[in-house]
């Protein structure tokens, strides 16, 4: 399976990158993550802040935009194939910036593509 980046990931049980982890887990995903505070969820080290990761197929966003702005030139050196932007984290700022470097936008819900099948 392709690897995943959750940006934005979280060790509180409630929040919806720390439920998208244990979710792509299960589904037999590679998963690495990156938050502001390290930790671990599903056997998953978050690390604390840019971690050069190498083959990173999508990354799935939890930070509003302004948060996001730090992370620019990390996430296009990465050169993933796709960006998720999932609810509260839409960036047109972004969105333009990755598609000038070929790499896919999608906004939608890593939970509900998981679930449809459709990730």
């Amino acid at each position: 399976m392709k690897k995943t980046l959750v940006l934005g990931a979280s060790t509180k049980p409630e929040r919806v990158s720390n439920q998208a982890i244990h979710r792509l887990v299960r589904g037999g995903y590679e998963v690495v993550a990156v938050g502001n505070r390290e930790g671990e969820v599903a056997g998953i080290p978050i690390h604390k802040g840019p971690t050069s990761f190498s083959d990173v197929d999508t990354i799935t966003l939890y930070l509003n935009a302004q948060r996001q702005r730090e992370y620019y030139d990390y996430i296009i050196a990465l050169q993933p194939s796709r960006i998720i932007f999932n609810p509260g984290t839409e960036n047109p700022e972004l969105a333009k910036l990755a598609r000038e470097n070929s790499i896919e936008t999608e906004v939608a819900c890593t939970l509900v593509m998981l679930s449809l099948g459709d990730y």
